[in-house]
């Protein structure tokens, strides 16, 4: 899973992106500090690998990853190139989603780009960028489907017919992920990879006071809730400077942290439920004594299809797969007593894999 983190300048993305990655991307009060992308490898914190691990003292332990990529400020007429934009622009395209952070905060010694806070209007500037962005790649499949629907080719009249009513609804500064169509055309739209229809986080970042004390009454967070509501997106509220903090501490010292603050889980534990949550993935698990590894795969995979994960070979020749709900094991103590009780059941081709399968794939090519 890759997501890019977005923004205008000097919102605090970069900040972000160190907290959560440790990556050390350069921090700075001026526009158009991060030029080249930066990116970071974060593993996926999963209590359930961490106990086959233990149980099964693997030569090694693999979790998820996610991989973010933190991407330049973007401004006024980064679709025309304004600030290196067209660079920006297609390094979101290459991403799953978009983390986009959006500044909830004052502060006279933090320029900001547009003069003052104000959530909605940075969400507007972003997202209009994107629309047009989109408009013109919108506008070559229409030409490029109705050229080769002159013969009259059902499919391709459909195809311009769809890409015109969504040029329509991106004419009126509306964002593709928004325009309501059948879920057949939903699939036609999404082979264009447009930027306004991948799904998006907003990461209010807000100042430690405001976040420390409690945020919900905050107005501008109120606006980006407002805004993430109408088009099902979702919130993550956060501050980046506590979250820079919590980064530098060591596991002890960082849940005494947590604790002190009233809150349960650091904002990268949180951004990843909510990146999994939004773009509908699930794990399943392998172990051994070679390797215990977590899989991350779409919701409502079949078996073969994540037997595919794995090898290639593992889907082309797939017999079966031998599978256990990770909680039945923990409950008997491992994978044997769960045997001796029943509880791994033989799966084939149309099984659709479950969150926490403890899995086994059997295989002949």
């Amino acid at each position: 899973m890759k997501l890019g983190i977005v923004g205008l300048p000097n919102v605090g993305k970069s900040t972000l992106f160190n907290a959560i990655t440790n990556a050390g991307a350069e921090v700075a009060n001026y526009a158009f500090c991060t030029i080249n992308p930066n990116v970071g490898m974060v593993t996926v914190p999963d209590e359930r690998l961490d106990y086959l691990a233990e149980l099964y003292q693997p030569k090694k332990k693999t979790p998820a990853v996610i991989e973010f990529v933190d991407i330049a400020g973007l401004v006024k007429g980064a679709s025309k190139g304004e600030g290196l934009g067209n660079k920006f622009l297609s390094n979101i395209r290459v991403t799953d989603a978009i983390v986009h952070v959006v500044r909830c905060f004052d502060d006279e010694n933090v320029i900001h780009v547009e003069g003052a806070t104000d959530p909605a209007r940075d969400i507007a500037i972003i997202d209009l960028e994107l629309i047009l962005a989109d408009m013109e790649m919108v506008e070559r499949r229409v030409e490029k489907a109705a050229k080769a629907g002159k013969g009259g080719d059902k499919a391709y009249l459909h195809e311009a017919e769809v890409f015109r009513a969504l040029l329509e609804h991106l004419n009126e500064g509306k964002s593709a992920r928004t325009f309501g169509c059948a879920p057949e055309d939903r699939a036609l739209i999404e082979t264009a990879d447009l930027l306004s229809s991948k799904p998006i986080i907003y990461a209010a970042n807000l100042d430690e006071a405001t976040f420390s004390a409690g945020y919900a009454d905050c107005a501008y967070y109120q606006q980006v809730c407002a805004i993430a509501e109408a088009e099902g997106s979702q919130v993550l509220p956060i501050c980046a400077k506590v979250e820079q903090e919590l980064g530098e501490l060591e596991p002890e010292e960082r849940a005494l942290f947590l604790e002190e603050l009233g809150i349960t889980e650091s904002g990268l534990d949180r951004l990843i439920r909510c990146s999994y949550s939004l773009l509908g993935l699930i794990s399943f698990l392998t172990c051994g004594s070679d390797e215990c590894r977590a899989w991350t795969i779409r919701r409502g995979t079949k078996a073969p299809q994540a037997a595919g994960k794995i090898h290639s070979d593992f889907e082309r020749g797939f017999i079966r797969a031998e599978i256990v709900a990770f909680d039945a094991l923990k409950a008997c103590g491992g994978m044997t007593a769960a045997k001796e009780k029943g509880l791994v059941r033989s799966e084939g081709k149309d099984y659709v894999m479950q969150d926490g399968d403890v899995t086994l794939f059997r295989f002949n090519v």
